[in-house]
């Protein structure tokens, strides 16, 4: 509880002082800055000698004498301040001594250097803007606790200016992809969030309730069906950046709401979104850091397209000595293979879905160099076109990098008989028990009997991409908010 530290019991006692003597630190509404702390710094031959207006928190003082050394922190970085007795006077002297770190102040003065060649901003005049009431973490240390990292994400931020530089990347990653889209004709739409059948993943959603239709709704695992309306509806090619939420488990590389691109171009197969791809990633990387070459966990890697291409079915041999080809539609069999090579199976578990399994254990981690693992079986790609020489695969593919899923695009399938037996087959895993099969959805098919052109479609996880760009080990490094449960 506050009132047992003594910190905050310190600081509050001050508070209420200065409010006695008519000082309050919270009553000025604005503040026009006329400089960042890095534009001062870096344009000191320009501004020397020149009046200018700073605003930010203060995070160390220096006393000597009549002199005072203060750090004043904003988002650019830290300027110091020269606060004088002869330049502000004797009773705003001592005021500026009763600041704590953690403060936020405006301050006016000019541009000066100090004996030892520091930029700074010699005070004449001070307002204080907020008062800290509890101390910020200490200086040397900073704040290295992961929970309390995560959880109070803005002590963070004030603590470790490294973890504000990954989310003004991941501002610039999400700038870089839009332009990149925009330059080729996509159009940015919006579509729901609130569905009254989710789709366009196998994942378990989130259920929430309108109280006025008196309805269930689903927050949506994926917009993908919400678009390909719109290509039915003659848009040739748009994409969506926003938030999709799946009833999952957490851990390194998932949050149960995390941000995805889809995008959608008519008239394209999975090989024309394969090239937008690694286009994409590559242009993304080259305009936030200035190369296509990355290192992420220890391993250099080369974005450069093209990407290698490799079937799924021979990475799966390769990966296990297992060719799952042999026992398809055997279940049982599957399983039993399953757990032979160490994968956590349930029951219910279908070949399908054992298959899946291994993809992620035994072959993900070993995809460090940019792959695209191509030709997906349907029972796992229940929107994806069949390929025309085998109809037992379809037109899929993911990409990978550093042993992250980045990437997830197909052919679409644009078939609405097919489309109803897939949804069918997808129906029936769900009454053996897997809650993740895709469910029903008759109004989308209902639009693809309106007739839908062939189309390619693409997923990329920004969360992840920003992972790999920012060298990041975990997702819930590059999420501001992560989910956590609540403190007790």
């Amino acid at each position: 509880m506050v009132e047992h530290d003594p910190l905050y019991s310190d600081r509050l006692e001050k508070l209420l002082r200065w409010r006695e003597k008519g000082i309050d630190p919270f009553a000025i509404t604005k503040f026009e800055r006329s400089h960042l702390a890095a534009e001062i710094v870096s344009g000191y031959e320009t501004l020397k000698g020149q009046t200018v207006r700073v605003a930010g928190r203060l995070t160390a003082f220096r006393e000597h004498g009549k002199l005072t050394f203060a750090d004043l922190v904003d988002s650019s970085g830290r300027i110091q301040l020269l606060v004088r007795l002869n330049n502000v006077g004797e009773d705003a002297y001592r005021q500026f001594g009763e600041l704590d770190t953690g403060d936020i102040i405006g301050a006016e003065g000019t541009v000066t250097k100090t004996r030892t060649g520091e930029v700074s901003v010699e005070v004449f005049k001070f307002w204080i803007l907020a008062k800290a009431l509890r101390p910020i973490p200490e200086k040397w240390h900073g704040l290295r606790d992961v929970e309390v990292r995560y959880r109070q994400r803005y002590l963070d931020l004030i603590a470790n200016p490294e973890v504000r530089k990954i989310f003004v990347k991941r501002s610039q990653i999400i700038q870089a992809i839009r332009r990149f889209l925009d330059e080729r004709g996509f159009i940015e739409v919006e579509t729901p969030i609130l569905q009254p059948v989710y789709g366009g993943a196998l994942a378990r959603p989130f259920i929430t309730h309108h109280n006025a239709l008196d309805m269930d709704l689903y927050l949506r695992i994926a917009p993908e069906l919400y678009l390909k309306r719109l290509i039915v509806g003659g848009f040739d090619k748009v994409y969506e950046i926003g938030r999709n939420f799946r009833n999952e488990g957490v851990d390194a590389r998932h949050n149960p709401e995390f941000t995805m691109l889809e995008a959608y171009q008519a008239y394209a197969d999975y090989n024309d979104i394969m090239r937008l791809t690694e286009e994409l990633v590559a242009y993304v990387a080259q305009s936030v850091l200035g190369t296509t070459t990355i290192v992420y966990q220890g391993h250099t890697i080369d974005l450069t397209p093209p990407w290698r291409r490799v079937s799924l079915m021979e990475a799966l041999k390769e990966a296990t000595g297992v060719d799952f080809r042999e026992f398809r539609g055997d279940d049982e069999k599957a399983r039993q293979i399953g757990r032979e090579l160490g994968l956590s199976v349930e029951p219910t578990d279908h070949w399908g879905r054992v298959l899946d399994e291994a993809l992620k254990k035994k072959v993900v981690p070993t995809l460090i160099q940019p792959t695209f693992l191509v030709d997906y079986p349907v029972e796992i790609s229940p929107l994806a076109k069949r390929k025309p020489d085998d109809p037992t695969m379809t037109e899929r593919f993911q990409g990978f990098i550093g042993g992250l899923e980045v990437a997830n695009a197909f052919s679409e399938l644009n078939d609405p008989l097919d489309q109803r037996e897939r949804f069918e087959m997808q129906q029936r895993l769900r009454e053996r028990g897997d809650m993740e099969a895709h469910p029903l959805d008759w109004d989308f098919v209902s639009a693809l009997e309106y007739g839908m052109p062939p189309t390619g479609g693409l997923g990329i996880g920004i969360d992840r991409l920003t992972m790999l760009l920012t060298n990041s080990p975990s997702i819930r490094e590059v999420i501001l908010f992560p989910l956590l449960r609540p403190e007790e």
